[in-house]
Protein backbone atom coordinates (compact mmCIF):
# COMPACT_ATOMS: atom_id res chain seq x y z
CA UNK A 1 0.00 0.00 0.00
CA UNK A 2 2.83 2.37 -0.36
CA UNK A 3 3.06 2.16 -4.12
CA UNK A 4 1.96 5.38 -5.50
CA UNK A 5 -1.34 4.52 -6.01
CA UNK A 6 -2.72 5.05 -2.09
CA UNK A 7 -0.57 8.12 -1.36
CA UNK A 8 -2.91 11.17 -0.93
CA UNK A 9 -0.48 13.73 0.06
CA UNK A 10 0.18 17.48 -0.29
CA UNK A 11 -3.15 19.50 -0.84
CA UNK A 12 -4.96 16.27 -2.48
CA UNK A 13 -6.92 15.43 0.18
CA UNK A 14 -8.43 18.72 0.13
CA UNK A 15 -9.60 18.90 -3.27
CA UNK A 16 -10.65 15.32 -2.69
CA UNK A 17 -13.06 16.47 0.12
CA UNK A 18 -13.76 19.11 -1.98
CA UNK A 19 -14.24 18.27 -5.55
CA UNK A 20 -15.09 14.25 -5.43
CA UNK A 21 -16.52 13.72 -2.00
CA UNK A 22 -19.98 15.28 -2.55
CA UNK A 23 -20.24 13.79 -5.86
CA UNK A 24 -18.93 10.40 -5.94
CA UNK A 25 -18.40 9.05 -1.93
CA UNK A 26 -21.32 11.37 0.00
CA UNK A 27 -24.25 9.53 -1.85
CA UNK A 28 -22.85 5.68 -0.60
CA UNK A 29 -21.63 7.11 3.18
CA UNK A 30 -25.10 7.96 3.82
CA UNK A 31 -26.01 4.24 2.36
CA UNK A 32 -23.42 2.72 4.14
CA UNK A 33 -23.79 4.80 7.73
CA UNK A 34 -27.38 3.60 7.63
CA UNK A 35 -26.48 -0.41 7.53
CA UNK A 36 -24.23 0.19 11.04
CA UNK A 37 -26.77 -0.43 13.53
CA UNK A 38 -24.65 -0.50 17.26
CA UNK A 39 -26.50 0.09 20.33
CA UNK A 40 -25.35 2.74 23.11
CA UNK A 41 -22.10 2.10 24.11
CA UNK A 42 -20.85 0.18 21.19
CA UNK A 43 -17.57 0.81 19.29
CA UNK A 44 -16.93 1.19 16.20
CA UNK A 45 -13.96 1.14 13.85
CA UNK A 46 -13.61 2.48 10.38
CA UNK A 47 -11.33 1.64 7.75
CA UNK A 48 -9.92 3.83 5.03
CA UNK A 49 -11.40 6.83 6.36
CA UNK A 50 -10.06 9.14 4.04
CA UNK A 51 -11.65 13.03 4.83
CA UNK A 52 -14.05 11.69 7.09
CA UNK A 53 -17.21 11.63 4.82
CA UNK A 54 -18.40 8.50 6.45
CA UNK A 55 -16.98 9.11 9.40
CA UNK A 56 -19.10 12.33 9.54
CA UNK A 57 -22.78 9.32 8.40
CA UNK A 58 -21.20 7.24 11.07
CA UNK A 59 -21.05 9.54 14.05
CA UNK A 60 -24.46 11.26 13.19
CA UNK A 61 -26.63 8.07 13.18
CA UNK A 62 -24.93 5.73 16.17
CA UNK A 63 -25.84 6.72 20.03
CA UNK A 64 -24.20 9.35 21.78
CA UNK A 65 -22.62 6.69 23.71
CA UNK A 66 -20.89 4.60 21.60
CA UNK A 67 -17.24 5.27 20.33
CA UNK A 68 -16.06 5.47 16.53
CA UNK A 69 -12.32 4.55 15.74
CA UNK A 70 -11.50 6.34 12.20
CA UNK A 71 -8.55 5.20 10.74
CA UNK A 72 -6.58 5.65 7.16
CA UNK A 73 -2.67 4.54 6.18
CA UNK A 74 -2.69 8.15 5.16
CA UNK A 75 -1.81 10.86 7.54
CA UNK A 76 -2.80 13.44 5.65
CA UNK A 77 -6.14 12.16 4.97
CA UNK A 78 -6.57 11.73 8.54
CA UNK A 79 -5.54 15.17 9.62
CA UNK A 80 -7.93 16.88 7.13
CA UNK A 81 -10.90 14.43 8.42
CA UNK A 82 -9.84 15.47 11.85
CA UNK A 83 -10.21 19.32 11.23
CA UNK A 84 -12.84 19.14 8.84
CA UNK A 85 -15.05 17.01 11.75
CA UNK A 86 -13.73 19.14 14.86
CA UNK A 87 -17.45 20.12 15.28
CA UNK A 88 -18.00 16.22 16.23
CA UNK A 89 -17.54 13.96 20.01
CA UNK A 90 -16.36 10.93 20.12
CA UNK A 91 -14.29 10.07 17.49
CA UNK A 92 -10.49 9.21 17.73
CA UNK A 93 -8.22 8.67 14.70
CA UNK A 94 -5.60 6.62 14.54
CA UNK A 95 -3.12 5.68 11.27
CA UNK A 96 -3.50 1.89 10.32
CA UNK A 97 -2.52 -0.26 7.86
CA UNK A 98 -6.02 -2.44 7.12
CA UNK A 99 -3.78 -5.78 6.76
CA UNK A 100 -2.35 -5.17 10.33
CA UNK A 101 -4.43 -3.16 12.91
CA UNK A 102 -3.08 -2.02 15.84
CA UNK A 103 -5.78 -3.30 18.32
CA UNK A 104 -6.77 -6.15 20.35
CA UNK A 105 -8.76 -8.95 19.49
CA UNK A 106 -12.53 -8.73 19.55
CA UNK A 107 -12.97 -4.95 20.64
CA UNK A 108 -15.72 -3.59 18.13
CA UNK A 109 -19.62 -3.92 17.64
CA UNK A 110 -19.08 -3.32 13.91
CA UNK A 111 -16.15 -2.36 11.13
CA UNK A 112 -17.20 0.26 8.57
CA UNK A 113 -14.65 0.17 5.23
CA UNK A 114 -16.10 1.94 2.02
CA UNK A 115 -13.85 1.94 -0.92
CA UNK A 116 -11.36 1.66 0.43
CA UNK A 117 -10.44 -2.69 -0.18
CA UNK A 118 -9.42 -1.97 -3.90
CA UNK A 119 -6.90 -0.57 -2.71
CA UNK A 120 -5.29 -3.32 0.07
CA UNK A 121 -2.68 -5.63 -1.74
CA UNK A 122 -3.89 -8.54 0.44
CA UNK A 123 -7.61 -8.66 1.11
CA UNK A 124 -7.61 -11.92 2.71
CA UNK A 125 -5.49 -10.43 5.24
CA UNK A 126 -6.92 -7.47 5.91
CA UNK A 127 -10.82 -9.42 6.05
CA UNK A 128 -9.09 -11.79 8.69
CA UNK A 129 -7.85 -8.20 10.62
CA UNK A 130 -11.38 -7.00 10.48
CA UNK A 131 -12.86 -10.29 11.63
CA UNK A 132 -9.79 -10.88 14.28
CA UNK A 133 -11.36 -6.79 16.08
CA UNK A 134 -14.76 -7.61 15.57
CA UNK A 135 -16.27 -8.99 18.71
CA UNK A 136 -18.63 -12.42 18.41
CA UNK A 137 -21.74 -11.52 16.65
CA UNK A 138 -20.06 -8.10 15.20
CA UNK A 139 -20.65 -6.95 11.84
CA UNK A 140 -18.49 -5.47 8.94
CA UNK A 141 -19.73 -3.75 6.13
CA UNK A 142 -17.64 -2.93 2.89
CA UNK A 143 -17.93 -1.18 -0.41
CA UNK A 144 -16.51 -1.42 -3.59
CA UNK A 145 -17.27 0.09 -6.62
CA UNK A 146 -18.86 -1.71 -9.71
CA UNK A 147 -17.07 -1.95 -13.10
CA UNK A 148 -16.23 1.61 -15.00
CA UNK A 149 -18.78 0.19 -17.63
CA UNK A 150 -21.39 1.15 -14.71
CA UNK A 151 -19.31 4.20 -13.29
CA UNK A 152 -18.76 6.07 -16.46
CA UNK A 153 -16.88 9.32 -14.53
CA UNK A 154 -14.15 6.32 -14.24
CA UNK A 155 -13.63 5.19 -17.50
CA UNK A 156 -14.14 9.01 -19.32
CA UNK A 157 -11.14 9.67 -17.04
CA UNK A 158 -9.26 6.94 -17.56
CA UNK A 159 -9.98 6.81 -21.75
CA UNK A 160 -9.22 10.42 -21.76
CA UNK A 161 -5.97 10.08 -19.90
CA UNK A 162 -4.77 6.78 -22.23
CA UNK A 163 -5.42 9.13 -24.81
CA UNK A 164 -3.39 12.22 -24.08
CA UNK A 165 -0.18 9.27 -22.92
CA UNK A 166 -0.50 6.70 -25.49
CA UNK A 167 2.71 5.51 -25.01
CA UNK A 168 3.11 5.22 -21.20
CA UNK A 169 -0.64 5.69 -19.55
CA UNK A 170 -1.28 6.26 -16.08
CA UNK A 171 -2.97 3.38 -14.50
CA UNK A 172 -4.65 5.17 -11.09
CA UNK A 173 -8.00 4.86 -12.59
CA UNK A 174 -8.08 1.10 -12.85
CA UNK A 175 -7.03 0.77 -9.03
CA UNK A 176 -10.69 1.64 -7.78
CA UNK A 177 -12.18 -0.39 -10.01
CA UNK A 178 -9.92 -3.42 -9.71
CA UNK A 179 -12.36 -5.65 -7.33
CA UNK A 180 -15.63 -5.46 -8.95
CA UNK A 181 -16.63 -9.41 -8.71
CA UNK A 182 -19.49 -9.31 -6.48
CA UNK A 183 -19.07 -13.18 -5.83
CA UNK A 184 -15.63 -12.67 -5.40
CA UNK A 185 -16.62 -10.18 -2.50
CA UNK A 186 -18.85 -12.89 -0.94
CA UNK A 187 -16.16 -15.57 -1.59
CA UNK A 188 -13.19 -13.21 0.34
CA UNK A 189 -15.64 -13.13 3.54
CA UNK A 190 -16.63 -16.25 3.79
CA UNK A 191 -13.21 -17.99 3.59
CA UNK A 192 -11.84 -15.65 6.23
CA UNK A 193 -14.32 -16.77 8.97
CA UNK A 194 -17.56 -14.33 8.39
CA UNK A 195 -21.06 -15.52 8.07
CA UNK A 196 -24.16 -14.60 6.73
CA UNK A 197 -23.01 -12.57 4.36
CA UNK A 198 -24.96 -10.70 2.15
CA UNK A 199 -23.76 -8.45 -1.15
CA UNK A 200 -26.11 -6.05 -2.70
CA UNK A 201 -26.02 -3.76 -5.67
CA UNK A 202 -27.02 -0.45 -5.07
CA UNK A 203 -27.23 1.98 -7.78
CA UNK A 204 -27.00 5.89 -7.06
CA UNK A 205 -26.02 9.23 -9.08
CA UNK A 206 -23.47 11.47 -8.40
CA UNK A 207 -24.35 15.37 -9.61
CA UNK A 208 -21.35 17.48 -9.92
CA UNK A 209 -22.05 21.83 -10.27
CA UNK A 210 -19.95 21.86 -13.32
CA UNK A 211 -18.34 19.05 -15.20
CA UNK A 212 -14.68 21.21 -14.94
CA UNK A 213 -15.50 21.03 -10.81
CA UNK A 214 -15.99 17.11 -11.20
CA UNK A 215 -12.50 16.88 -13.67
CA UNK A 216 -10.40 18.75 -11.20
CA UNK A 217 -11.49 16.16 -8.58
CA UNK A 218 -10.58 13.50 -10.74
CA UNK A 219 -7.16 14.84 -11.86
CA UNK A 220 -5.76 17.08 -8.66
CA UNK A 221 -8.03 15.33 -5.92
CA UNK A 222 -6.01 11.06 -6.35
CA UNK A 223 -3.11 10.07 -6.90
CA UNK A 224 -3.27 10.08 -10.47
CA UNK A 225 -1.50 13.83 -9.91
CA UNK A 226 1.46 11.94 -8.75
CA UNK A 227 1.95 10.30 -11.50
CA UNK A 228 1.31 13.07 -14.39
CA UNK A 229 3.66 14.93 -12.66
CA UNK A 230 6.00 12.06 -12.89
CA UNK A 231 5.84 12.09 -16.61
CA UNK A 232 6.49 16.13 -16.51
CA UNK A 233 3.12 16.71 -17.56
CA UNK A 234 1.02 20.05 -16.57
CA UNK A 235 -2.22 19.61 -14.88
CA UNK A 236 -4.65 21.80 -16.47
CA UNK A 237 -4.85 20.33 -20.30
CA UNK A 238 -5.46 17.01 -18.44
CA UNK A 239 -8.53 18.54 -16.37
CA UNK A 240 -9.34 20.59 -19.74
CA UNK A 241 -9.81 17.29 -21.95
CA UNK A 242 -11.75 15.34 -19.21
CA UNK A 243 -13.99 18.37 -18.57
CA UNK A 244 -14.55 18.19 -22.54
CA UNK A 245 -15.50 14.74 -21.94
CA UNK A 246 -17.67 14.49 -19.32
CA UNK A 247 -19.74 17.57 -20.86
CA UNK A 248 -19.91 15.68 -24.01
CA UNK A 249 -21.28 11.97 -22.23
CA UNK A 250 -22.88 13.62 -19.16
CA UNK A 251 -23.71 17.16 -19.28
CA UNK A 252 -22.25 20.34 -17.87
CA UNK A 253 -24.01 22.24 -15.25
CA UNK A 254 -24.78 19.98 -13.06
CA UNK A 255 -22.72 17.19 -14.61
CA UNK A 256 -24.70 13.89 -13.00
CA UNK A 257 -23.01 10.39 -13.77
CA UNK A 258 -24.32 7.04 -13.23
CA UNK A 259 -22.88 5.14 -9.77
CA UNK A 260 -22.75 1.64 -8.78
CA UNK A 261 -21.18 0.13 -5.92
CA UNK A 262 -21.34 -3.74 -4.35
CA UNK A 263 -22.09 -3.31 -0.72
CA UNK A 264 -21.34 -6.54 1.69
CA UNK A 265 -22.94 -7.21 4.96
CA UNK A 266 -21.18 -9.86 7.26
CA UNK A 267 -20.94 -11.17 10.70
Amino acid sequence: MSDTSAQFTGNIPDIYDRNLGPVIFEPYAQDLARRVIVPDGAAVLELAAGTGIVTRRLREQMPSGATLVATDLNQAMLDHAQARLADLRGIAYKVADAEDLPFENAVFDAVAMQFGLMFVPDKDQAAREARRVLKPGGVFVVSVWDEMEFNPFGRIAHETVARLFPADPPQFYRVPFGFTDPGALSDLLSRNGFADVVVESVKLEGRAPSAHFFATGLVEGNPIRLMLEERGAPLAPVVDAITAALVAELGDTPCVTPLRAWVATAR
